[in-house]
């Protein structure tokens, strides 16, 4: 607020009236907040929250005193839901300063009272899509800021009632929290007064500092950070041992932390302390829908920073504004229910890298894949289920009407058929998969889904049978607007209805026997809030009225009166119809409670619901477009025939725009005969780890004859021109783990898999002007955490590396960096590059070998084949494609000639490294001096069987010139 602002609030507080002083006394609790201030039917704002408001809403700033200038704004109560969550969209905090009070029961100024407050992470209807989580983040340090030290990091849903929590601990602990933050993006975060979370790139130099060169986390998009909306401090003491722990145990009462896993995991026990804490200050009643904290380890799954996902355009497009068809997500997304697309999208996330839990989830799609009518059975049972967890979470913060309770019953009311329906499913291997998708315990213990969920499904039939017997099938919006409960329920109730009907009976008996007693045709009987029941007459009848009638208000053209009668029907009906609106308020509030007791089993049913939704998903388009189930395995392999990229080939098909060229690859991660535990190679103590075993790529290679596929390489080297599909069979290949590991099958003929640790992508040019860094400052920055984090294990795609600086250095730092990923790291690598001189270190590196993208000339031009093979491309078409790209005649023209000059300038570069040849050795004159790309075309398209000696004599002749000319 500005000093002015704040000197006219001040002497405001002091001059104003008893509103206004409730107002101000508000103001100043919660002075971070936009005060909505409940003033008979709307909200109104003052001062700069009205100036704030009217700007962001666009709505009409008006003064309440003019002369003093007091700005003010406010909007219908009804309405202020929209409003609100408008607000909190643009990371506004907001307080509701509610009518305490029936402004008719108090002749008094009505109490009000701040009752709640909302926040962007704390409110449940934020206008997300139902396939996204609405996270509130808490995090909490631990220790010193080195080695020693250990962040803690807390999330919470309050729509739907989730609460884990997760600790990194050392050296790389702000990289990796700024990896997780990153690829959650949480809407707000909590911290401690004094604790400014730092960027990705201040976490990355943080770690350095500490002296751990290879500190894990990407650091993967500098903003991880500043991509949260709202950053909220807190005093310190909230994010202290003594203070948050025993919060914790008291909400989901607990003797000890250790059953949840938290008991050695104190940071992160005392980050959702916090956010319990923050909970409570904000008012969001009792959290009997959260009924339970879960730790999660990282190391659990697939990891992937924000790059990454954004890159691969796992859940989000890349580009804003751009369709989400363009998403894994949307492509895989054939659920049913709202929970099934949030488990989806999570999976996608966070695709598991545990190979028993893999399996389990890989059989279990197979078996629904092969049987479509009891598939489809089971997806027909999911038809009519809402969103359970979410219409739970409205229960539970007491923000649910009628109709969301019945539509609660209504969900309920599907359970049993979907029991009866997973029920049908029989296979070997139930006991492997029930303990994994319910409890969450090592998959040692696992069991299948159909059985497990079966023999444990809660259908809840007393739930839905007590909404039912409480609730009316077409319950009004609004408790306040009565005739919620069902009749039979409350006696009392049911009278007080009774009474209501006949008093209106009652009234018109009335009026019928006053206009036969007087004479006067035209009488009335009418109701006012502020007279009441009265009767009216005209004034031309007034002389009429009899002695007994009581004058209550003249008019200019009638006169109203009451009777002793009509005051007693008055009281009557008024009394019964507000006792009734109590005994329904008092019946809805205990039914509420009923459901909250079950808050845990609903919430229990909601999450097997989702995993039977995925993996019926799974199933259902594994069946549909012909995907093959992967082999997963404790490897370093990569291999995959005919495959295709999953979102190009729909969208292909969605448009008409032709069929998918599928391609084939095999690589395999080097382990340099041993691994440590990070997997790194050349770490080892001694032994060969499981992981190295040789295995033979027999059953992929055995006659498939396919292109792509390079034997025995962990580094694939492809080329070729642009828009010939290099950067779509890198991704294409990211995908294909992505679905792997998320136990879904995959679009192709056959794929096999060793687990994967982590995906690095290296996609696209991008600058950050604000932070002040280059297109190729944010490459290298990203190339850098490759190098010093990936292991054996993990999959890297680099596209065009280098491109953003002078030619031959470009040229340098991608050349060295193939070097140590080949000699160093061992990973899995997909290298794409138009630096066609790296193509020679295939002959320098025994697991290096060329790729390229093919395409056809034609008299008319080239065409893209989309085809990868064998071998490196002789040129990249650059040209070619501009042309296509429709750049005009005359650019076209010019650069074919400027193209020619550099030819020939090449070939006297040639010349010069030829001398130098005997003091520097070939190896450095064919890293850097390339022959004219004319010359070796032209000996490429030579028929030497059919060449005659003269012809060949003229040829070398030719060649000869050429190589002379300046």
């Amino acid at each position: 607020m500005s000093e002015t602002m704040q000197v006219d609030a001040a002497r405001a507080a002091a001059e104003q009236t008893p509103v206004m002083r409730q107002y101000f006394a508000a103001k100043q609790a919660h002075p971070d907040c936009l005060m909505f201030c409940r003033i008979g039917d709307f909200y109104e704002l003052f001062y700069e929250d009205a100036i704030v408001a009217a700007r962001e809403l666009q709505l009409t700033l008006t003064a309440r005193d003019r002369e003093k200038k007091q700005p003010m704004c406010g909007v219908p109560y009804h309405a202020a839901e929209q409003y609100i969550q408008r607000l909190l969209r643009k990371g506004y905090r907001i307080a509701l300063c509610e009518q305490m009070e029936d402004p008719k029961l108090t002749k008094k100024i009505v109490r009000r009272e701040v009752t709640r407050v909302m926040t962007p992470g704390t409110v449940v209807d934020s206008g997300l899509g139902a396939e996204q989580s609405n996270w509130l983040a808490s995090v909490a340090v631990q220790g010193a800021s080195g080695a020693q030290g250990c962040v803690g990091l807390a999330l919470l849903d309050l729509s739907t009632g989730e609460l884990r929590a997760t600790e990194f601990a050392g050296a790389g602990a702000w990289a990796q929290l700024a990896d997780e933050v990153g690829r959650v993006r949480p809407v707000e975060m909590l911290h401690a007064e004094g604790l400014a979370p730092p960027g990705a790139a201040e976490a990355r130099e943080l770690a350095f500092q500490a002296g751990r060169v290879e500190a894990e986390g990407t650091g993967a998009g500098d903003a991880a950070f500043d991509s949260v909306r709202t950053r909220t401090p807190l005093e310190e003491w909230v994010f202290t041992a003594e203070y948050a722990l025993p919060l914790l145990r008291r909400q989901f009462g607990l003797h000890s932390l250790d059953g949840v896993g938290l008991g050695t995991h104190e940071a992160a026990a005392i980050a959702a302390g916090a956010l319990l804490h923050y909970m409570q200050k904000t008012m969001q009643g009792g959290l009997e829908h959260v009924d339970g904290v879960r730790f999660y380890e990282r190391a659990g799954c697939l990891a992937m920073d924000a790059v990454s996902v954004r890159n691969l355009e796992l859940v989000e497009p890349l580009f804003s504004g751009e369709s989400a068809q363009t998403t894994l997500f949307h492509t895989l997304d054939a659920c049913c229910t709202p929970m099934g697309r949030r488990l989806l999208r999570a999976t996608l996330l966070r695709p598991s890298s545990e190979l028993g839990e893999i399996e389990a989830r890989l059989e279990a799609v197979a078996e629904a894949a092969g049987d479509l009518r009891r598939r489809e059975g089971v997806r027909r049972a999911m038809d009519g289920l809402l969103d359970l967890e979410r219409l739970l979470g409205r229960v539970a913060l007491d923000s649910a009407g009628p109709r969301e309770v019945v539509a609660l019953g209504a969900t309920l009311a599907c359970l049993p058929s979907l029991r009866e329906a997973v029920e049908i499913f029989k296979t070997a291997r139930w006991r492997e998969l029930r303990g994994w998708i319910f409890t969450e315990i090592s998959t040692a213990e696992s069991d299948h889904l159909s059985t497990g969920i079966s023999t444990r499904f809660d259908a809840m039939e007393d739930l839905h049978e007590l909404i039912v017997e409480v609730l009316v099938e077409e319950p009004p919006v609004s408790l306040a607007d009565g005739g919620v409960i069902r009749p039979g329920v409350d006696p009392e109730l049911d009278e007080l209805r009774e009474l209501g009907r006949s008093g209106r009976q009652a009234l018109a008996a009335i009026e019928e026997r006053e206009r036969q007693r007087t004479g006067i045709g035209s009488l009335k009987v009418r109701f006012n809030s502020v007279f009441g029941y009265y009767l009216e007459v005209t004034k031309a009848n007034s002389r009429s009225v009899p002695a007994d009638y009581e004058r209550k208000q003249t008019l200019v053209n009638a006169e109203r009166f009451t009777t002793p009668e009509l005051k007693e029907y008055e009281t009557k009906i008024l009394t019964a119809q507000e006792r009734s609106g109590e005994i329904e308020r008092r019946i809805f509030a205990e039914l509420r409670r009923q459901l909250l007791d079950a808050a845990g089993r609903m919430r229990e049913t909601a999450r097997r619901v989702a995993e039977i939704d995925l993996l019926a998903s799974f199933a259902h388009l594994a069946a549909l477009r012909g995907w093959v189930r992967p082999e997963v395995e404790e490897s370093g392999v990569l291999e995959f025939a005919a495959a295709r990229h999953p979102v190009v080939e729909r969208r292909m098909e969605e448009s008409g725009g032709g069929r998918f060229v599928p391609n084939s690859l095999s690589l395999e991660g080097w382990f340099g005969g041993g691994v440590s535990q990070t997997g790194r190679p050349g770490e080892f103590g001694g032994g060969i780890s499981q992981v190295s075993e040789a295995r033979p790529f027999d059953r992929l290679r055995a006659g498939s004859g396919a292109p792509g596929l390079v034997a025995g390489a962990s580094i694939a080297l492809i080329t070729g021109p642009n828009k010939g599909g290099k950067s779509t069979y890198l991704r294409q290949a990211a995908l294909l783990v992505v679905m792997a590991q998320s136990g879904c099958f995959v679009p192709a003929e056959r794929m096999r898999l060793g687990l994967v640790d982590r995906i690095y992508t290296r996609i696209g040019a991008s600058d950050n002007v604000a932070r002040g860094r280059s297109t190729f400052m944010v490459e290298m920055t990203e190339t850098a955490a490759i190098l010093n984090t990936a292991t054996a294990r993990s999959l890297v795609l680099l596209d065009e590396m280098g491109r953003g600086t002078a030619t031959y250095d470009g040229l340098s730092l991608a050349w060295a960096t193939v070097e140590h990923l080949h000699e160093r790291v061992g990973a899995r690598t997909l290298f794409a590059t138009h630096y066609h001189e790296l193509t020679l270190l295939a002959d320098r590196l025994a697991r290096l070998k060329n790729l390229r993208v093919t395409v056809k000339e034609t008299a008319s031009g080239i065409v893209f084949l989309h085809t990868v093979e064998a071998g490196a491309a002789s040129k990249s078409y650059g040209i070619e494609v501009a042309r296509l790209a429709g750049l005009p005649a005359s650019v076209i023209g010019r650069a074919r000639e400027v193209l020619r000059l550099h030819e020939r300038a090449e070939t006297q570069q040639v010349a010069n490294a030829l001398e130098a040849v005997d003091a520097q050795g070939a190896e450095q004159m064919t890293m850097f001096t390339p022959l004219s790309q004319r010359i070796v075309d032209r000996l490429a398209a030579v028929d030497l069987d059919g060449l005659t000696p003269r012809e060949a004599l003229n040829l070398l002749a030719e060649l000869q010139r050429e190589l002379g000319a300046s």
